[in-house]
């Protein structure tokens, strides 16, 4: 794993083993008392060992990088706390190549040689559908950091579970209203083909629709294309806005190709930060960014009404204030996304400490304690902010941002509500057996 650095006073003060259902508490106290002994509590002393499938190489490979620093700052900081259950968390790591059928591999060599208690982290979502029928046949519990609709479709089985970072249905639905009222009605879409971006595709139009404004056309892009001039054309010249949302080491010759064909005078653009993540802002080429709006989950730079539970993040990952490693400015982070990392292995810790979770044989009641959870307030746990989950879906609902690009920078201008993304569940996994 990648070394972090030294979480700040604040998580070290204030992450503890506290109730599963009341989040963290003060630390000090207990590690003082005398007889004190770390992990003396558990039945086993035995590490909880975390499958972590890592997107080292592939498409997906800068944002794994970046969701391996989380997880080691986030395993670091709750081991310094006591650990799960009176027991240290051991994260072992396997590249899945951003590949679904590498995945799935993955998934089963997990299970039947590193013998982990839960697979937890995959990002892209082809490689999250082509793993989850492994963890279902498996009976192990997959975490997943995704933001993809096939959790919350329900396609998925009851074994795979995304608590930690949100939807892009209801992504879609806390922007919608901003974009109308603030960019434009006419709107052209450009996105991935694939899953990430059919749902884009499928949620945002109607969510526009509701908002009066129109999605008037849809251009879809291979995620390994390396170059984008080609597809440009195909924008209606009606077009208000430009909606994007790119992945893949490519995204920087898609916005620098995009600007150099509208040269400063085409639509206004709204990007997912997807189509930046990872990529210098200020970057050669990206001048005609200026005055854009982009989606972001958590803000890459650090605002000035940071909480403080951000800003400790933040310092326990080594992020700059631009968002940057802390050791080296150039090495930008996935920030809008990573945090889903952090948060998910605080929620596996509240679940496991609600379920007792002793070894395998109680990962049933880990999946059922991880639905029973509903609320989740901000703070050291939770710093990207508030969380509603429905166990139903198995998916969570949380805040979004709306950031502007001002001298080669993200401002967030607007901050949705939870309630801006709910939307009515279509599926129901705790009907379905283990």
């Amino acid at each position: 794993m990648t070394d972090a650095r030294k979480p700040s006073s604040f998580l070290t003060s204030s992450v503890s083993r506290r109730s599963a259902l009341k989040g963290l508490g003060a630390t000090a106290a207990l590690t003082a008392a005398p007889g004190f002994v770390r992990y003396a509590q558990a039945q086993s002393s035995a590490p909880i060992r975390i499958g972590f499938q890592a997107h080292r190489t592939g498409i997906g490979a800068s944002y794994g990088r970046w969701y391996e620093r989380t997880t080691a700052a986030a395993v670091k900081a709750i081991n310094a706390a006591g650990g799960i259950n009176g027991r240290p968390v051991e994260i072992v790591t396997e590249d899945d190549g951003t590949d679904p059928a590498r995945g799935a591999e993955v998934v089963e060599k997990f299970a039947s040689q590193h013998k982990v208690d839960l697979v937890y982290g995959t990002l892209f979502s082809h490689v999250v559908t082509g793993s989850a029928p492994a963890a279902g046949e498996l009976k192990i519990p997959y975490y997943v950091v995704s933001e993809g609709y096939h959790v919350a479709s329900g396609k998925l089985n009851r074994w795979v579970i995304q608590p930690g970072i949100t939807d892009v249905r209801a992504q879609c639905r806390s922007v919608a209203p901003w974009i109308s009222q603030n960019v434009g009605k006419k709107i052209t879409m450009i996105y991935p083909d694939y899953a990430f971006g059919h749902d884009h595709r499928d949620f945002f139009a109607p969510a526009a629709a509701e908002q009066g404004a129109e999605v008037i056309a849809q251009i879809a892009i291979p995620p390994t294309e390396t170059s984008f001039t080609r597809y440009f054309p195909q924008i209606p010249a009606g077009t208000d806005v430009i909606y994007h949302v790119m992945v893949g080491p490519a995204v920087l010759t898609f916005v620098k190709e995009l600007g150099e064909f509208y040269g400063g005078r085409g639509p206004k653009l709204f990007g997912f930060i997807d189509s930046l993540e990872a990529v210098d802002m200020k970057s050669p080429g990206l001048d005609f960014l200026e005055g854009s709006h982009f989606w972001e989950g958590m803000p890459r730079y650090l605002q000035a009404g940071a909480s403080e539970a951000e800003r400790a993040y933040r310092d326990a990952v080594g992020l700059d204030e631009n968002g940057a490693a802390a050791n080296d400015p150039r090495d930008v982070s996935t920030n809008a996304h990573m945090f889903g990392c952090w948060e998910t292995l605080y929620i596996i810790k509240r679940s496991m400490e609600a379920a007792g979770y002793q070894g395998p044989q109680d990962r049933q009641k880990l999946i059922e304690a991880t639905e029973a959870i509903t609320d989740m307030e901000e703070g050291a746990e939770h710093p990207q902010g508030p969380k509603r989950f429905d166990g139903k879906i198995h998916q969570v609902f949380g805040v979004q941002n709306i950031s502007v690009v001002e001298n080669g920078k993200l401002n967030v201008v607007h901050k949705t509500a939870i309630e801006d993304g709910l939307y009515e569940p279509e599926a129901d996994y705790t009907t379905q057996s283990f």
